[in-house]
C-alpha cells in the first residue's frame, strides 16, 4: 500500500514541477479544427500505401504544420490509410486547413506561356505573345493592340537583386494588370516560349537548346486556349505525366484574376530541395524565400536556369506548382550555381512563409484526399467539457451514496480506493499530454465515467468474497485471506475482457473512438493496480481492528445483516459479536 501511495505522490509532484497541472484537450472540448486525409494509392502502384509511406507523410505534415508557427497541433495515422491532423483553437485554421490539404507533389516546371483566364491563344508561334501579352523579341515594350476584353499586359513583377537570386511574386504570380489591354504581337520563337524541355533535369546542352529555341506545341496550346481558370471545375492537377507538357492555374485569384500557365515537362522535382526558409533581404529588406538544394538538385537547377536565363518573359520563368496549381512563376536573368538561390518580390511575412513550407514539405510519397474537416468553436467544446464533467460527478456521487449505504464502513475503503484511481488516472493523463500528445476528448471523458464502474466492481466483488466467508462461519481474518485468492481470479478475468475490449476498439477503429478505447485500457489497468497494492492491503490491515474483526454494524460486517449461520457441531464458532 505504501509503494503505490508513493507511487502517487511522484506522480502529482512530477505534475506540479514540470507544470503540466491539467489534461491536455482535444479538439472537441477545446476547440479547434481536425482535418482527415486518406491516401490514395496510384493506379499503377497500389502497395505504394504501406506503412512506411504513411510514416514519411506524417513526418512531413508534421513539419508542414510546425512550419506555419502551430503549437500543440497533432499528426497521427489512424487505419492502415489514414492520418488525421488536430489543430487547436487559436490558429489561423482555414489558411493550415488549405496548405494541409495541399498534398500532391512538388515540381519545378518552365513556363511557356502565361495569361489572365479567359484570353485564347490562336497559334503555336504567338502563343506566348498573345497569351502573356509580352512584347516583341527584342522585348523593349509592350505593344498595344486590339484585344479580347480582360487580357493585360504581363511583366516581372520583380527584379532581380543580387547574384543568385530568383525573383517572384507569390501572390500576383509574377504578372500584374494593365489598364490597357496587349494581345497579338509579331514576335520570333525565341522570344514567346519554351518548348518540351523534356531533357532539361539531365542534360544541360539539350534543355539549353529546347527551353531557348522552342515554341509551344500546338496540342498544348489547343488545351491551353480553352483552360477557363475561372470555373473552379477546371482548377484541378491537369499533370498526368511528368515528362510532357501540361496546363495549369494560379493557386489563387489575389491579382484580381486567376493566371492559367502552359508548363514544360518537370525539370526539378520538389524532392531534390533540401531545405526553404524566410527570411529578410539583405538588399532591400524585404521577405524572400531561401532555397537550398541537394547536390543533383543544385545541378538540375543550375541546368534550367542557364537556359531559361537566355530568354524574355514569361520563357525565363519557372513555375513552382503543388497539387497542379502554380504556387509562384519566379523569372530568371542569370544561371543559379552552388545549389542556392532566393526567391524575392514583394512577399508579406506570411507569404513568404507559406511558400517556404509549400517548397520545404510539399514532396509526400502518396497523394491524399481530404475526407472530413470539423471544426469545433470553444464556446461548444466547454459546454461538452462541462456537461462530460457533471457526468462524472454524477455517476461518482451515485457510486459513493450506495458504497455507504450498503457496506457502510467497507463504502470508506472503496472511496478511498477510487480516490487513488482517479489522482493516479489525472496525473498519468496530464503527463501523457505532454510527452506523447494524448489529448482527453469526450469519448475519453465517457471511458474515465464507464471506469469509475470498473473499480467499483472489484471493490464489490471482494467485498462480497469476504462477507461469503463470513456467513459460512469464518472470522474476518481468515475469511480476508480465504476471500482474496477467489476474488483475484473474478477481478482479473473481468478486467482482461475489458482490455481485451478496449485493445481491439483501440487498434481497430479510427476516429476518437480511439480515446475511449485508450482511457478505458488504461483506466483497468490502473484497477488491477490499485485493487492488488491499494485495496488488499487496506483491507487486511482493518481486519485487525476491533470495529471491523467484531462486526460492528456500522462496519458493514454486522453478523447479522449478513445471516451468519450457527456452527456445526464440533464446528469452528463463529466470533462473538455484541448487540448495538
Amino acid at each position: 500500500m505504501g509503494l503505490i501511495l508513493a507511487v502517487a505522490v511522484a506522480l502529482v509532484a512530477i505534475m506540479f514541477a514540470t507544470g503540466n497541472t491539467t489534461p491536455r484537450l482535444g479538439v472537441d472540448l477545446a476547440g479547434g479544427t481536425t482535418v482527415t486525409l486518406k491516401a490514395v494509392a496510384p493506379k499503377n502502384n497500389p502497395g505504394a500505401v504501406n506503412s512506411t509511406s504513411m510514416n514519411e507523410a506524417v513526418s512531413i505534415l508534421q513539419q508542414r504544420v510546425n512550419g506555419m508557427g502551430v503549437s500543440e497541433a497533432t499528426v497521427q495515422t489512424e487505419g492502415s490509410d489514414t492520418i488525421v491532423v488536430t489543430i487547436p483553437k487559436g490558429n489561423n485554421t482555414q489558411q493550415i486547413e488549405n496548405e494541409v490539404g495541399t498534398t500532391a507533389k512538388l515540381y519545378f516546371r518552365p513556363v511557356l506561356a502565361e495569361a489572365p483566364s479567359g484570353v485564347t491563344v490562336t497559334s503555336s508561334a504567338s502563343a506566348s505573345a498573345s497569351a502573356s501579352g509580352t512584347a516583341s523579341a527584342s522585348a523593349s515594350a509592350s505593344t498595344q493592340a486590339n484585344a479580347p476584353s480582360g487580357s493585360a499586359s504581363a511583366s516581372p513583377s520583380a527584379t532581380k537583386t543580387q547574384g543568385d537570386a530568383v525573383t517572384g511574386d507569390l501572390t500576383k504570380a509574377t504578372a500584374t494588370a494593365s489598364a490597357s489591354a496587349t494581345a497579338k504581337a509579331s514576335t520570333t520563337p525565341a522570344a514567346t516560349g519554351t518548348a518540351a524541355a523534356a531533357a532539361a533535369a539531365s542534360s544541360s546542352a539539350a534543355a539549353a537548346a529546347s527551353l531557348t529555341t522552342g515554341t509551344v506545341p500546338a496540342d498544348l496550346t489547343t488545351q491551353f486556349a480553352n483552360l477557363d481558370c475561372s470555373k473552379a471545375a477546371q482548377r484541378v492537377d491537369h499533370q498526368t505525366d511528368t515528362t510532357k507538357d501540361a496546363v495549369a492555374c494560379s493557386s489563387d485569384a489575389s491579382a484580381g484574376y486567376y493566371i492559367k500557365y502552359a508548363l514544360g515537362p518537370v525539370a526539378v522535382p520538389g524532392t531534390d530541395i533540401s531545405s526553404a526558409s524566410a527570411g529578410i533581404s539583405t538588399q532591400n529588406g524585404g521577405w524572400q524565400v531561401n532555397l537550398n538544394f541537394t547536390s543533383s538538385g543544385g545541378s538540375k537547377f543550375t541546368t534550367v536556369t542557364t537556359a531559361l536565363a537566355k530568354n524574355t518573359t514569361p520563357a525565363n520563368q519557372f513555375a513552382i506548382v503543388l497539387d497542379g496549381k502554380v504556387q509562384s512563376a519566379p523569372s530568371v536573368s542569370s544561371a543559379i550555381t552552388g545549389g542556392q538561390a532566393q526567391i524575392t518580390g514583394s512577399f508579406t511575412q506570411e507569404e513568404a512563409t507559406s511558400l517556404a513550407n509549400v517548397l520545404s514539405y510539399g514532396a509526400l510519397p502518396l497523394d491524399f484526399s481530404k475526407q472530413d474537416v470539423t471544426t469545433v468553436s470553444p464556446e461548444l467544446g466547454s459546454s461538452q467539457l462541462t456537461a462530460g464533467l457533471v457526468s462524472g460527478a454524477i455517476g461518482l456521487a451515485l457510486v459513493i451514496l450506495y458504497s455507504l449505504l450498503y457496506y457502510r464502513g467497507l463504502g470508506l475503503v472503496a472511496i478511498a480506493g477510487l480516490a487513488v484511481s482517479a489522482v493516479l488516472t489525472y496525473a498519468i493523463m496530464c503527463l501523457l499530454g505532454a510527452t506523447i500528445g494524448f489529448a482527453l476528448n469526450l469519448p475519453a471523458v465517457c471511458g474515465a465515467i464507464v471506469a469509475i464502474g470498473i473499480t467499483a466492481d472489484s471493490f464489490v466483488v471482494y467485498f462480497e468474497r469476504i462477507r461469503d466467508e463470513l456467513r459460512h462461519g469464518s472470522s474476518l481474518r481468515p475469511a480476508v485471506q480465504r476471500a482474496w485468492p477467489k476474488a483475484r481470479r473474478t477481478i482479473l478475468v473481468a478486467d482482461f475482457v475489458s482490455f481485451l475490449a478496449a485493445a481491439v476498439l483501440y487498434f481497430f477503429t479510427v476516429g476518437k473512438v480511439q480515446g475511449f478505447a485508450f482511457t478505458l485500457g488504461l483506466t483497468t489497468l490502473l484497477d488491477v493496480v490499485v485493487i492488488f497494492l491499494f485495496t488488499k492491503p487496506l483491507i487486511t490491515l482493518l481486519a485487525r481492528r476491533k470495529f471491523f474483526a467484531e462486526g460492528h454494524p456500522m462496519s458493514g460486517l454486522d453478523p447479522k445483516r449478513l445471516g451468519v449461520r450457527p456452527p456445526l457441531r464440533g464446528g469452528r464458532r463463529p466470533a462473538e459479536t455484541k448487540e448495538a
